[in-house]
C-alpha cells in the first residue's frame, strides 16, 4: 500500500504545475495586442470610402481591437454608401465610435446618420454636424441643406441656432411631390430608429432631416445628440472608459483605458476607387473608351487605341455601376458619339452630326443629376467635352470636303483627264501611252502618231480621247 502512494506525485507538485499552466494561459490571453483602431473618414462618403470602412470593420476582432474610431470630416455623400457603413457598424462585435475631428471638421448630411449609428458619438471642439436632408437625383424642387437656413447661412460664420438645434428663421419644409415626401419620411424614420437604438435625441434628428438644422459640438452635447466632447483620440479613450454602449445588440461596458492607438489610412485600392468613382473621371474614361474603340474600328490593326479604349470603357462601366447615374443620359451620350461618327461616314451635310452634338450635350448634363457633395458632374467639363467633340467633327468634315476637291490619283477615275500621246493610229482607233501604260483608244477623228491627247472617257478597256 505504501509503495502505491509513493509512486503517486505529491499533491503539492500537482497544484504547482496547475497554477503554472493557469498563469501561462492568462499571459497568452493577455499577450494579444489591445488596440484602438482609427479609420480616417475624410471627404465625401462614396463607394471607395464605404469599401475602406466596411473592410476594416469586418476584419477587426474583439481579441485584437478594443474600439474602432471613425475620425470623420465629411460634407456628406451617397445614401447607398452611407447605409453600407451603418450596417457594418451595427453588426460589428467591436464597438464603433464616431469622432468628428479635428477642430473645424463637420459631419454633415450622411455624416450625421453615421454619427447617430455609432456606439459612441463624440466631437472635437469647434466642429458641427447636421444638415441631413436627403437629396434625390432628378428632384431639383426638393429642399436641400444649401437652400435652407443653417448655422452660418447669413454668411458671417456665426451660429444662428436658437439653442434647440433649430435654425432661426427656418420653417418646416413642404415637399412638393409625393415621391419627395415619401423619401423624407423614410429618412426621418431611419435616423429616428438610429437615435432610439443608442438613446439619443430623436427630435433634433427629425429637425436635421426636415429642416436641415445644424449644431456645434457644445450644443450637440447639451441636447444629447452626442455622448462626449474630446480634444483628441487619447482624451476620447479616457473619457469613455467604463461607459456602457450597445454593441452588436448587447449592452457592454467599454474598456478603453490603455489601448494602443493604431491609425489605418486608406490603401491604394480605396484611393483608386475614390478616383474612378468621381463622376468627372468616370465621364472622361467613358469618352476615352468610346473614342479609342472608334479609332480602332476605323483603323484596324492600330492596336493601341483599341487596348486603351477597351480598358477605359471597362473601368468606366465599373465606376458608373457604383454611382447613381441616369441611364437615359448615358445612352444619349453614346448615341451622340455614334451619330457624329455616322456623319463622318454617311455625309449628311451636318444634319446627323448636329443631332449627335445635341444628344451628346443633353446626355452629359442629365447623366449626373445628383446634388450630393462630390458627386456632381462639372458643367465646365461638359462644355469642354462637347466643344472638343464638335470641333473634331468639324475638322473631319472639313477634311472630307477638301479631299473631294482634289483630283483622284488612283483607280479608274484617275484616268479621266490624264494626258498622254498616240503610239499608233488608224482611222478612229489606235493605241496611246498614258500614265506609263499602253491603252486601246478611240477618238471622234483621226490622230497622227506622237500627237498629244487627253483622256475624256472610258468604257471597259478602251479609252476615249481627244487631241490637246
Amino acid at each position: 500500500m505504501r509503495s502505491r502512494l509513493a509512486d503517486r506525485p505529491p499533491l503539492r507538485l500537482v497544484a504547482l504545475v496547475a497554477g503554472a499552466l493557469l498563469v501561462l494561459l492568462a499571459t497568452l490571453a493577455n499577450a494579444a495586442p489591445r488596440r484602438a483602431l482609427v479609420l480616417e473618414v475624410n471627404g465625401v462618403i462614396g463607394p471607395g470610402m464605404a469599401d475602406y470602412v466596411v473592410r476594416e470593420i469586418e476584419a477587426a476582432t474583439p481579441q485584437e481591437t478594443g474600439l474602432i474610431i471613425l475620425r470623420m470630416d465629411t460634407p456628406g455623400g451617397l445614401d447607398t454608401s452611407m447605409r453600407e457603413i451603418i450596417r457594418a457598424m451595427i453588426a460589428s462585435p467591436v464597438p464603433v465610435a464616431v469622432y468628428v475631428a479635428p477642430g473645424g471638421a463637420r459631419a454633415a448630411s450622411a455624416g450625421t446618420y453615421i454619427t447617430y449609428a455609432a456606439a459612441v458619438a463624440a466631437m472635437a471642439p469647434g466642429t458641427n454636424l447636421g444638415a441631413a436632408t436627403p437629396i434625390q437625383i432628378g428632384a431639383p424642387s426638393m429642399p436641400t441643406p444649401q437652400g435652407l437656413p443653417d448655422d452660418d447661412d447669413d454668411g458671417d460664420g456665426k451660429s444662428r441656432s436658437n439653442g434647440k438645434g433649430k435654425a432661426e428663421g427656418a420653417s418646416p419644409s413642404t415637399p412638393r411631390d409625393a415621391e419627395t415626401r415619401k423619401m423624407i419620411s423614410d429618412a426621418v424614420a431611419y435616423i429616428r430608429s438610429l437615435a432610439q437604438l443608442h438613446d439619443r435625441n430623436a427630435e433634433w434628428a427629425t429637425e436635421a432631416v426636415r429642416e436641415a438644422a445644424s449644431l456645434p459640438a457644445s450644443e450637440a452635447l447639451k441636447l444629447k445628440v452626442i455622448d462626449v466632447i474630446a480634444d483628441d483620440v487619447p482624451d476620447l479613450l479616457r473619457k469613455i472608459d467604463g461607459r456602457t454602449a450597445l454593441v452588436a445588440g448587447q449592452v457592454r461596458p467599454l474598456a478603453t483605458a490603455g489601448l494602443e492607438v493604431v491609425t489605418v489610412a486608406p490603401d491604394w485600392r480605396t484611393r483608386l476607387l475614390t478616383i474612378i468613382t468621381n463622376p468627372n473621371v468616370a465621364y472622361l474614361l467613358m469618352l476615352l473608351g468610346a473614342y479609342g474603340l472608334i479609332f480602332e474600328l476605323s483603323n484596324p490593326g492600330a492596336v493601341l487605341p483599341g487596348v486603351v479604349g477597351t480598358i477605359s470603357i471597362l473601368v468606366a462601366l465599373f465606376a458608373l455601376n457604383m454611382l447613381p447615374i441616369d441611364y437615359a443620359g448615358a445612352a444619349l451620350v453614346l448615341l451622340g458619339i455614334a451619330l457624329m461618327v455616322a456623319e463622318v461616314f454617311i455625309g449628311s451635310f451636318g444634319v446627323i452630326g448636329a443631332g449627335g452634338v445635341a444628344a451628346f450635350a443633353i446626355g452629359s448634363i442629365i447623366m449626373f443629376q445628383s446634388n450630393a457633395p462630390g458627386f456632381a458632374l462639372s458643367l465646365s467639363l461638359v462644355i469642354a467635352a462637347t466643344v472638343v467633340t464638335a470641333g473634331f467633327l468639324v475638322l473631319v468634315f472639313a477634311l472630307l470636303l477638301r479631299s473631294r476637291r482634289h483630283r483622284v490619283v488612283t483607280g479608274s477615275e484617275a484616268m479621266i483627264g490624264a494626258e498622254g500621246e498616240t503610239v499608233e493610229w488608224q482611222g478612229d482607233s489606235g493605241k496611246i501611252r498614258v500614265m506609263g501604260e499602253i491603252w486601246a483608244a478611240r477618238a471622234p477623228r483621226p490622230l497622227r502618231p506622237g500627237a498629244r491627247i487627253r483622256v475624256v472617257g472610258r468604257k471597259d478597256l478602251v479609252l476615249t480621247v481627244e487631241p490637246m
